[in-house]
């Protein structure tokens, strides 16, 4: 199926730039020419959700959409030279394009905009492993996950643990690490997919990419923000980690007013971040990158995508 941008387009608002948050260290703290910056743009759990949310007069009418997240995007990337684009997983299940299409236009649409990297959701097992296999033949960026052992399934060859990106003189690591499938999806649509524990597999992927000299090192989390038990997730993921920079995450559908910031196992700073669900936001982060390689996180924003109008 090809998409009609220009319909998208027709029925899409302008897109509305809201600053959620921000915490801003000025910019000549150091000087031009003695750093680089690398902007990281991010979403999840966007369920399918090409078009905005309905005239309806519900909260979220308006918001949304392909068509103004892409035009957002784009003008990021008119303005700023390094940039990651970059999902958290629950591409698939929650409009009838999914019912219709299976995840086809998710994915051309996640193209389109050219994204960098995706990882998988409990969700993007909802039509069965081999539908979201055949799917991702669409795809021009890769699916990142290193907990999930896909031996034997139509996932085999078809993913990547990591994927390292060179973005002027930044060298930036990312990978992925989903939640346990057992329970939250039926057997038989994971067939053998073996679920393996996320934070070692984690610290171990880390590892190899700090040393491959990665000045950034990035994980694309399915595994939500934080819970009362102590089911595993991003908060205990990143006090447990060593070597991981930014957690992009995803499942809780939470909106962060502003980055979470925890004490990793190296005494370092672990920033986890998520944009609730929908697509409603574009989450994007701002790095800079001094000579010495010291990174100084300077800026985070949600942008709202499209414009809020009730009927």
């Amino acid at each position: 199926m090809q998409i009609d941008r220009r319909k998208f387009v027709k029925q899409t608002a302008m897109t509305g730039a809201a600053l959620i948050a921000s915490t801003v260290v000025p910019d000549n703290l150091f000087a031009e020419s003695e750093f680089e910056r690398l902007t990281i743009l991010h979403t999840n759990d966007v369920h399918s959700r090409l078009e905005p949310f309905p005239m309806d007069g519900s909260k979220n009418a308006g918001l949304g959409g392909v068509a103004a997240r892409a035009e957002l995007i784009n003008k990021i990337r008119r303005e700023t030279e390094n940039v990651l684009l970059l999902d958290a997983g629950d591409i698939f299940q929650g409009t009838p394009y999914f019912n219709l299409y299976k995840g086809e236009p998710e994915i051309k649409a996640m193209s389109m905009m050219q994204y960098d990297a995706a990882t998988m959701g409990n969700h993007d097992f909802d039509a069965g492993i081999e539908n979201f296999a055949t799917q991702i033949k669409h795809a021009n960026f890769p699916i990142l996950i290193c907990n999930y052992n896909f031996t034997n399934t139509a996932m085999e060859y078809k993913f990547s643990p990591y994927k390292i990106y060179q973005k002027g003189k930044i060298k930036i690591g990312v990978f992925g690490v989903g939640i346990e499938l057992k329970g939250l999806v039926a057997e038989n649509l994971f067939d053998k997919t073996i679920y393996e524990e996320p934070i070692e597999k984690a610290n171990q992927t880390a590892d190899h990419l700090k040393k491959n000299n990665c000045d950034m090192i990035i994980c694309l989390s399915h595994l939500g923000d934080k819970y009362q038990d102590n089911k595993v997730s991003d908060e205990i993921l990143a006090k447990q980690c060593y070597d991981i920079d930014l957690i992009i995450g995803g499942h809780t559908h939470r909106f962060f007013d502003a980055p979470k910031v925890y004490r990793n196992r190296k005494g370092g700073d672990t920033v986890v971040n998520q944009v609730g669900w929908g697509g409603i936001q574009l989450g994007r982060l701002d790095y800079s990158f001094a000579r010495t390689g010291k990174k100084k996180f300077f800026e985070a924003h949600s942008f709202v995508i499209g414009k809020k109008i009730r009927e």
